[in-house]
């Protein structure tokens, strides 16, 4: 009898349900994962389980969503801040224990919180597209990005950044507009602030549910869309689907 290997906790933070399901189907379809392999939980309507055991996983992914760490507290909604809280309520354990992570855009704001760097809106937003992004020496010498082109194009759109490399992290991937691009905390524990899950029907998907929430001017939407499906964006599902081969576990 073959044993089963353990699920992957994938954490979702877009209240939109159409958004939040094409993020799901994604990180299944780029990540090579049955939903049976899955423990997938939507943190604004259900709570992290009562039961959950980090041992009994695979490794926890994170998704991206609307909300912002670096709002002020009085700006965030209930919902945001259950979010927020839920996330963050896992972080001492993962960077501790070196825990397989891989936080998706709001997973890297996330992820230096934690760990007490700057994450905020001053510097460092890009609009919603394709971006530039280059390998640093560190991320040459990565697993999950062994092989890759110096330079290779990611599809981005954020209203935050971090500001500077959280203490114990490596910096493996840099763009112009945004130097953190992808960090890792430990052996295990990754982040990246471009979407890996995001291919141009999946950016089609979300710039039309995110057209009136202040990434872009809604009158840019076809525009955006046009150019996503005009640039080639191929290697950044490559980190997730290695993400996955790389720490799946069998029971």
């Amino acid at each position: 009898m073959t044993a089963a290997a353990k699920p992957f906790l994938i954490l979702q933070l877009r209240p939109e349900t159409p958004a939040a399901d094409n993020e799901f189907e994604a990180f299944l379809d780029k990540g090579g994962l049955e939903e049976r392999d899955t423990i997938r939980v939507r943190l604004e309507r259900d709570p992290l389980p009562d039961d959950l055991d980090l041992d009994n996983l695979s490794g926890v992914i994170v998704g991206g969503g609307p909300g912002c760490v670096s709002d002020a507290p009085d700006r965030k909604s209930p919902e945001e801040k259950k979010i927020e809280q839920a996330v963050l309520s896992l972080m001492p354990e993962i960077t501790a224990r070196d825990v397989p992570f891989l936080g998706c855009c709001y997973g890297i704001g996330v992820l230096a919180h934690h760990l007490g760097a700057p994450v905020t809106k001053e510097r460092y937003s890009e609009p919603v597209g394709p971006s530039e992004c280059t390998l640093t020496a560190d991320g040459a010498n990565d697993p999950l990005l062994d092989g890759f082109p110096q330079t290779f194009s990611a599809f981005v759109g954020h209203k935050e950044a971090v500001q500077q490399l959280p203490e114990g992290c490596a910096h493996l991937v840099a763009s112009a507009p945004c130097p953190f691009q992808m960090i890792r905390h430990g052996r295990n524990v990754y982040a990246t602030q471009f979407h890996p899950e995001l291919d141009s029907k999946g950016l089609e998907v979300r710039i039309n549910i995110y057209k009136h929430r202040g990434y872009f001017a809604p009158e840019q939407a076809d525009a955006l869309i046009a150019e996503g499906h005009a640039t080639p964006v191929r290697m950044p599902e490559v980190i997730l689907k290695r993400f996955v081969d790389r720490y799946r576990k069998v029971s």
